[in-house]
């Protein structure tokens, strides 16, 4: 059988990333209440005046745009609500750098100042201290999240009225933005259905009266629900506020688990693999009856006979393939590995959706967001101490000295363990 480390996480405790959202408004009564289905606002003041400058800010966005050298698809611009094309912000990267699509802060300059709002994508992987809350929500919530910065212009709107296939909060960090809310007309919207698919009600919906209109300033977080139309509009100066989305596991996503891992045990029914009659005529709408009935029920008690276990395996595999472990420094960490004692400490790499599967022999088999390898199953024990305290000496890893350092070694070759700190 499956053996699998959870990891411990601030989400299994106080939830503290989400809790920093919320201000006065309790994880518990958020999650029972609001989560997926009711607006909620967080004043600057209920969150105890942060105001989120530690975040980001106008330094940031300058520092992003002139000095790191973005592509696309990280950054986008929007003007008159709608995306312009990637070639009326970007240039080739210069002598010696074939990039095509690299940033113009020259052209950057000119289209703010014309009105255009700068939107600056992927940030939890481009900016640390987003990337730091961003995964720690990420485990707060269960749910992969992405975030992105819009830095809009004196009395401009970046988009027109829409919704989003995802849960927002959304976190002013800088000036005022107006923002108008309506209620959906498509409640709970999947992942391939955008709002452009119902573009005539949306703009119906827009010209009725909102369920909220508000203000919001710097330190202010508000929530919207998947579906909820919202529009935003900066009021008397440079507004710059963080969208983290929230990508939520549905339902459907089981439902998609279950026909993935039913249609492979589909194919080892002999009914089901049998040819068709010679002679098929399509044509006919009652040429396959019978065959269909086979193959639906074939399906159906595939579907019915499948384990839970196995749906939750691709939900966990499609949950890896979502997010990022904790970042790690290469050179850095092999330089340690390679002058290891046993009176060094090590840090479980955070994020890593760490478990433990039968190999063959005596090995097992180490499977997380780092990848996959093989180690001795005597190697056991020092792992799971690792897993239960995070913080772990490297002689306390095994009895013996050389298979403590030896496993050192391997954990933090292979991304699961840090030597130190690595932020």
């Amino acid at each position: 059988m499956t053996q699998t480390h959870h990891l411990p996480t601030r989400a299994a405790h106080d939830r503290a990333a989400l809790a920093r959202l919320l201000g006065d408004l309790d994880p518990q009564t958020f999650a029972t209440e609001y989560w997926g289905s009711r607006l909620h606002l967080a004043s600057a003041g209920a969150r105890g005046g942060d105001d989120f400058s530690d975040l980001f800010g106008l330094d940031a966005v300058d520092e992003l745009v002139a000095d790191r050298g973005l592509r696309t698809p990280f950054l986008r611009v929007a003007r008159d609500g709608s995306t312009l094309p990637d070639r009326a912000f970007t240039s080739g990267g210069g002598i010696g750098a074939a990039v095509a699509d690299q940033v113009s802060d020259d052209r950057l300059l000119q289209l703010f100042a014309d009105g255009a709002t700068i939107v600056l994508q992927g940030l939890h992987r481009t900016w640390a201290p987003v990337r730091e809350l961003s995964a720690a929500l990420a485990a707060d919530l269960g749910h992969p999240v992405q975030v992105n910065a819009y830095v809009t212009p004196p009395q401009n709107q970046g988009f027109a009225d829409h919704y989003d296939v995802h849960d927002v909060f959304v976190l002013q960090v800088h000036g005022e933005k107006r923002w108008t809310l309506r209620d959906p007309v498509h409640v709970d919207p999947l992942r391939d259905e955008p709002w452009t698919e119902r573009r005539a009600a949306v703009e119906e919906r827009a010209r009725q009266d909102p369920a909220l209109e508000t203000t919001l300033r710097p330190g202010d977080c508000l929530y919207l629900p998947r579906g909820w139309i919202h529009a935003a509009r900066a009021l008397g100066g440079v507004s710059v506020h963080l969208t983290i989305g929230v990508h939520q596991w549905t339902r459907s996503h089981l439902g998609e688990a279950l026909l993935e891992r039913a249609r492979a045990a589909l194919a080892e029914d002999p009914e089901v693999r049998r040819s068709l009659p010679l002679g098929l005529d399509l044509a006919r709408v009652d040429a396959l009856e019978g065959d269909v009935e086979v193959a639906r029920e074939a399906l159906l008690r595939a579907v019915r006979d499948l384990p839970a276990d196995q749906v939750v395996r691709v939900m966990r595999g499609r949950a890896r393939s979502a997010q990022r472990a904790a970042p790690v420094r290469p050179l850095a960490q092999l330089a340690a590995a390679d002058v290891l004692d046993p009176d060094d400490t090590l840090h479980l790499r955070a994020h890593l959706m760490l478990e433990v599967l039968p190999g063959t022999g005596e090995d097992v088999v180490v499977s997380s967001r780092a990848g996959r390898f093989g180690m001795p199953s005597a190697s056991l024990p020092g792992l799971r101490r690792l897993l239960d305290t995070e913080v772990v000496q490297v002689g306390d890893l095994a009895d013996d000295p050389g298979e403590a350092l030896a496993l050192a070694r391997l954990l933090v070759r292979r991304g699961v363990a840090l030597v130190g700190w690595d932020g």
